[in-house]
């Protein structure tokens, strides 16, 4: 298989564990989940529910980083953008801080994965999955 399809692959299957791993881990002992930016609450699986980020996925340095992704409704996370400043005033609120500014500016770097690097997190995930 070439390298590119691989590499294609293994994003795919790392994007689909983090958002299993993220709408799991908030969701409550039934597996409700609630939007962080508009509240409504969702049963973690199937279309109701999303990992919306505050930076957008384009941002390699933090399409998987648990500070900058949170549970989101369909609406909230793609009608509406990810309520972008929702989002940042709630994870402000929520850390205590300016976390958000930190994050805008964390975005700004570079960063190369290795496709080692993508099935070690790929690892990292499933097993973080196996502990919720």
């Amino acid at each position: 298989m070439p390298r590119k399809i691989l590499r294609k692959n293994l994003i795919k299957k790392l994007d689909k564990i983090f958002s299993e791993y993220i709408r799991r881990k908030y969701a409550d002992k039934n597996g409700i989940v609630k939007c962080y930016t508009c509240n409504v609450k969702k049963y973690w699986k199937g279309d109701g529910m999303q990992a919306g980020h505050m930076i957008s996925r384009k941002s390699r340095i933090l399409r998987w980083s648990e500070d900058n992704v949170r549970p989101q409704c369909y609406s909230c996370n793609c009608h509406f953008y990810g309520r972008q400043l929702e989002f940042a005033m709630h994870l402000n609120q929520e850390y205590g801080y300016n976390i958000a500014e930190e994050l805008l500016i964390e975005s700004k770097k570079i960063i190369k994965q290795s496709d080692e690097d993508l099935k070690n997190l790929i690892k990292l995930y499933e097993d973080k999955i196996k502990e919720t």
